[in-house]
């Protein structure tokens, strides 16, 4: 008792080690007084159109007083490459303050370098005032009149200004703009000697303290973004019900006549030739290839929509509101250990209802399947930030955190789960007996093959949601902030509605087609919608954004081959359980030989 009793303290303080920034980061619920400290910290610097290529801010040869101090970061921060340190500069509650100089620093022709290659890629830096976000710009290049890179002029801004608001005893709001008269010639590698400076003006606010996120949130909610969302989602939602309405139309219809016709058959003549999907009633139940494999495919993909479900939830009821540090990064680690269970229970089930007899090789593969690939995604990226000394390098101890999380609490469930499926006992129900030998599948032409049906299936559920795609890229990959989480729930509904119909109409035109084989095709054809997704992510790099480097551009596809693999197992899920049920109905409906 007391061993298990250990066992759940471990698992306790891991995720309590975790989750504390998926409840509520915004939050220095302090009050100060006249001349009180308020907590400055600085997070990093890295090039504006580079998101992941982040660093510590004082990896720059910024000057400092006194002695650095880290900040303690949660699980999900980390994560999220935040690198909080003690800024230089104080900024006392209600002190303000007129050219307050932070340090005299010669800088050398190696800093003066360094600074010039930071300006030359937009540099921008972070911080974090009373957990209240702060962005600004190094420096500026000087283009104008200048048509060869080599006259082009650097400056250095030396001076910040921040405007800070409160009400009574709160930090509401601060805005930091640099001065543009205040400038460092960066151009000429020569010592140069620089006076950093700030100044602090503070100014009474009526916004309340609880509101006083707000106005990052409105940032994705102005009038003329949310018409475009809501254009998008009736866009959406005409085209999901033109053509679901057409499909259902025909299906109805098509399939009315089948039954009609064969109900006539079996009172007409009883030696008269099945044709069509009754025709290969004795085959459609018949198990398929590496089904082993496939079970695990479903047990991931059922879980990932479990994970996904969970995430809107928690989305809609607002934890993942802007600057929350790395709640969602957190929100994912922890779900995702905690739902490994659904996927033993499903997999386990499933392989023993496709009398499997293997069922550790099936829960091995099953917790490999999703894991393994991120993993190794993971670890090349990972080796990647740390030559490049970024701060999406994660430490040690984080990794040997997730670990742990996956040995104590993934794993087990994962086991736990796959027993309990193992010993469900449930029966697979097929309405038709199987017969002992596959008939033969006969020619088909090549749009009927697997990639042109993937394609078809893939490009439907893809149109209902590329316009939204565009801002959660925007989001992820950028600086813009997305809080609209309600529209993109209704476009995920849309989206798991679409991959459903269109699988359950090309799986019905395949078994019409006589080729019973639609086990393996229902679930690539769900899926499919994933490499539609991965697609998008060659034109959004290309086309729509401004990102470069090895280091961005290794993160971006690699990040985004792991997330486009989940939509693919998650909606390959999606499909083949639409299918089956469809099969079954349509099978249950026929009296067979």
């Amino acid at each position: 008792m007391a061993r298990g009793g250990g066992w759940h303290v471990v698992v306790l303080l891991l995720l309590c080690a975790a989750f504390p920034a998926a409840v509520r980061s915004d939050g220095s619920d302090h009050k100060y007084k006249v001349g009180d400290p308020v907590p400055l910290y600085a997070n990093k610097v890295g090039p504006f159109h580079n998101p992941s290529e982040t660093y510590r801010y004082f990896d720059l040869p910024f000057c400092f007083t006194g002695e650095v101090k880290d900040k303690s970061e949660a699980l999900g921060e980390v994560l999220n490459g935040d690198r909080l340190v003690s800024a230089p500069y104080k900024l006392d509650f209600l002190i303000d303050k007129e050219s307050e100089v932070i340090c005299k620093k010669q800088l050398s022709k190696k800093d003066v370098a360094e600074f010039r290659r930071a300006v030359a890629k937009d540099y921008y830096f972070q911080m974090y005032y009373d957990d209240l976000p702060i962005w600004g710009f190094l420096g500026k290049v000087d283009k104008e009149g200048k048509a060869d890179p080599s006259e082009y002029k650097y400056y250095l801004f030396k001076h910040l200004h921040f405007e800070i608001f409160y009400n009574k005893d709160r930090v509401i709001e601060i805005n930091a703009r640099t001065d543009p008269n205040a400038l460092v010639d960066l151009t000429d590698d020569k010592e140069v000697d620089v006076e950093f400076m700030y100044s602090a003006k503070w100014k009474e606010s009526p916004i309340p303290f609880e509101k006083r996120m707000d106005k990052y949130s409105h940032s994705s909610s102005l009038p003329r973004h949310l018409e475009i969302h809501w254009f998008s989602i009736i866009n959406s939602c005409v085209t999901v019900l033109l053509l679901t309405g057409f499909l259902a139309t025909i299906l109805m219809r098509v399939l009315k006549n089948d039954f009609v016709k064969y109900a006539h058959d079996e009172e007409a003549a009883d030696d008269q030739e099945e044709t069509g999907w009754k025709y290969i009633h004795g085959d459609v139940f018949r198990f398929p290839k590496y089904k082993s494999f496939f079970a695990a495919c479903l047990g991931s993909g059922t879980q990932l929509f479990t994970l996904t479900t969970f995430i809107f939830l928690l989305a809609l009821v607002g934890v993942f509101y802007p600057y929350n540090r790395g709640a969602l990064f957190t929100a994912l680690v922890v779900i995702y250990a905690l739902t490994s269970g659904i996927a033993g229970y499903t997999a386990a089930s499933f392989y023993c209802q496709l009398e499997g007899t293997n069922w550790v090789r099936n829960l091995l593969l099953t917790g490999g399947l999703f894991c393994g690939p991120l993993f190794l995604t993971f670890c090349f990226l990972n080796t990647v930030a740390i030559a490049y000394h970024a701060t999406a390098a994660l430490p040690f101890g984080t990794i040997v955190v997730i670990f742990l999380i996956w040995a104590l609490v993934t794993s087990p469930l994962l086991v736990l789960g796959g027993i309990a499926g193992k010993n469900s006992k449930a029966e697979f129900q097929a309405p038709v007996r199987t017969t002992k030998y596959p008939r033969e599948i006969p020619p088909l032409p090549w749009y009927r093959g697997t990639l042109p049906q993937m394609a078809m299936a893939g490009f439907l559920p893809f149109s209902a949601i590329y316009i939204e795609l565009y801002y959660i890229f925007a989001s992820v990959w950028g600086h813009r902030i997305y809080t609209i989480y309600s529209i993109l729930f209704i476009v995920f509904i849309i989206l798991i509605i679409v991959t459903a119909f269109i699988t359950v109409a090309l799986t019905y035109f395949q078994l019409a087609a006589e080729d019973h084989e639609w086990w393996w095709r229902s679930f690539l054809c769900g899926g499919s919608t994933g490499l539609f997704i991965y697609g998008y992510c060659l034109y959004y790099y290309y086309a729509r954004s401004d990102m470069s480097g090895f280091m961005q551009t290794s993160f971006f596809f690699g990040y985004m081959a792991c997330i486009c693999y989940a939509f693919f197992l998650m909606l390959g899920a999606v499909g083949f359980r639409a299918a089956l049920f469809f099969v079954r109905h349509i099978y249950r409906s026929i009296k067979c030989e």
